[in-house]
């Protein structure tokens, strides 16, 4: 049984630094450790597209059963806080060494340990929400909770634009500062609930009879919401991978104005995060997620048949943003679409399940949004360089996959939230 039954804005900004930890160290991994691979290792697109997934086919094995275990996990100091206190010290540490590994084989041993220890903190870290929160609040809730991650993404990639023109391993130990910080607060200010599910007849989570049960026909809204996590983040995470090297090779810019571009999409996703909570709350999660689709496609569509000279067109600077040109407007534009469908699929996936099992089934999100991780950069680097190092059709992929996920989205028939102290889904 959940301990409090309303939406408690402290607590859940105190639990969004666990997430905003996350969010500042995969930013700042994501925009340099491309450009360190091309550059340091002399790496071709199709082989650093294969070194972005190595981490996540790594956490591929760990998140889910890390959900399920926390699921089960009984201490004093409760059944997430413990995979924090453990995974995020080690992920700062070897984040903050991946600019120091000259030879190949240490930057991929620093590398594949900042995943891994990632990976057994960030599945916990996400159920928090859900276990302190009613249903009819989750979408209102994972919007504080994503705010903190747009938070921790700003913050980390225009302060990492900053500090790579002075030394290209500032922002990895900034990085490593702030997971730590942010770690800290969230072990010494939250407390979790003590009820939980023990019945002794309530069947434990099980996460290889979960995935069973996604092929049955109880869970087709299940199938189809994994699916559409699966094709969406194929979307994003494909030209997340590349977005800094589009900048400095199709663009011409420099590492800290490549650096920023993923700052847009964060900026406008940081101010959007609380309200798409409520217009999921208000419009309903499908409908919402459908809208923030249709515009990702838009959007995508426009930065590949746009002409460099336009997306480049400047109107002046901005703080934190840099130059603001009509790319920037775009990834604006982009960030409010991923803010849609972000913020309110978390919680079309717990309450498709019961309480007992929500840390399973967040386990299996990021299973399909690692699977996603893997796929994308991989299809973007061999397109990359199937045509000839052409950055810009790392956009290629992406509306494809966007129009596969809204295909799913609109099969589904439920995952709305349920009415205030009604049952919940039953998994």
């Amino acid at each position: 049984m959940i301990e409090e039954q309303k939406f408690n804005y402290g607590k859940l900004f105190l639990i969004g630094f666990g997430f905003f930890g996350v969010s500042v160290l995969w930013s700042l991994y994501n925009t340099y450790v491309p450009i360190l691979l091309e550059r340091k290792f002399f790496l071709d697109a199709a082989a650093i597209g294969f070194f972005m997934s190595l981490d996540n086919i790594a956490a591929l094995f760990i998140q889910p059963p890390v959900g399920a275990w926390s699921d089960r996990v009984r201490t004093k100091l409760g059944r997430r806080l413990p995979f924090i206190a453990v995974g995020a010290p080690v992920a700062a540490v070897a984040f903050g060494l991946i600019p120091l590994a000259n030879s190949l084989p240490l930057f991929v041993a620093c590398t594949v340990t900042t995943i891994l220890a990632m990976a057994f903190w960030r599945t916990p870290v996400v159920a928090l929400m859900p276990d302190v929160t009613p249903s009819h609040l989750r979408s209102q809730a994972n919007g504080i909770i994503n705010f903190m991650g747009g938070l921790g993404l700003v913050l980390g990639t225009s302060v990492g634009a900053i500090l790579v023109q002075r030394n290209a391993a500032f922002p990895f130990w900034f990085g490593s500062l702030l997971v730590l910080v942010a770690a800290a607060l969230v072990l010494i200010f939250v407390r979790e609930p003590k009820v939980y599910d023990d019945n002794v007849e309530t069947e434990k989570p099980d996460l290889l009879k979960s995935i069973k049960e996604l092929v049955t026909s109880r869970h087709g809204d299940a199938i189809r919401i994994f699916l559409a996590i699966f094709f969406w983040f194929i979307a994003y995470n494909a030209i997340e991978a590349f977005l800094s090297l589009y900048g400095v090779n199709h663009l011409g810019l420099d590492d800290s104005g490549a650096g920023r571009l993923i700052t847009s999409v964060g900026a406008s996703f940081l101010i959007f995060a609380i309200p798409a909570g409520f217009i999921g709350a208000k419009l309903g999660r499908k409908k919402t997620i459908s809208i923030g689709l249709i515009i990702m496609i838009a959007v995508l569509l426009s930065v590949y048949f746009i002409p460099k000279e336009t997306l480049l067109q400047s109107y002046g600077s901005l703080p934190l943003l840099g130059s603001f040109m009509n790319l920037t407007i775009l990834l604006l534009a982009a960030g409010i679409g991923w803010s849609l469908i972000n913020i309110n699929s978390l919680p079309v996936v717990v309450d498709l399940t019961d309480r007992a099992h929500i840390g399973t089934f967040t386990g299996l999100y990021y299973l399909f949004s690692t699977l996603a991780a893997i796929a994308g950069p991989n299809i973007n680097g061999w397109i990359v360089k199937l045509t000839g190092n052409n950055y810009s059709s790392i956009f290629v992929i992406g509306p494809i996959f966007m129009a596969a996920a809204l295909v799913m989205v609109l099969g589904m028939h439920s995952g709305e939230a349920t009415p205030e102290g009604s049952v919940e889904a039953q998994g």
